[in-house]
């Protein structure tokens, strides 16, 4: 064998020992379904900014379940790290979403204050 077929087979057999050991993403997994659990009950799925975010992360937990399975551990922690992401989006977005509410409704609340404060003849 010459020099350079052993460099070549020595850098496939690396590379091949590499792919095979990647470790599982269980904290990445724990992580990605705490976050989508949250969303959820949080009331993402009634928000429809949030919603797609919600699905998205789903559907990526699940893909990264099938690649834990078929031994893909490198692929299903990048989908994993990509679900948790959307789903801490959706909550952000949920969570934006009921401020957004509050506010209104305080505003609200406060015109219709100053509105019988008027009508009884106090001044601001």
């Amino acid at each position: 064998m010459t020099k350079t077929t052993r460099v070549l087979v020595a850098t496939a057999t690396v590379a091949l020992g590499c792919a095979g050991s990647y470790p599982a993403p269980t904290q990445h997994l724990a992580d990605a379904q705490s976050a989508e659990r949250s969303a959820a009950e949080l009331g993402a799925a009634s928000q429809p900014r949030a919603q797609l975010h919600l699905q998205l992360a789903r559907e990526q937990i699940g893909m990264a379940n099938a690649s834990i399975r078929d031994g893909d551990n490198e692929k299903a922690d990048r989908m994993l790290v990509r679900a948790k992401s959307d789903a801490e989006l959706a909550i952000a977005l949920t969570r934006e979403e009921g401020a957004k509410a509050g506010a209104q409704g305080a505003s609200v609340q406060s015109n219709n204050q100053r509105s019988v404060n008027a009508n009884q003849g106090v001044q601001p």
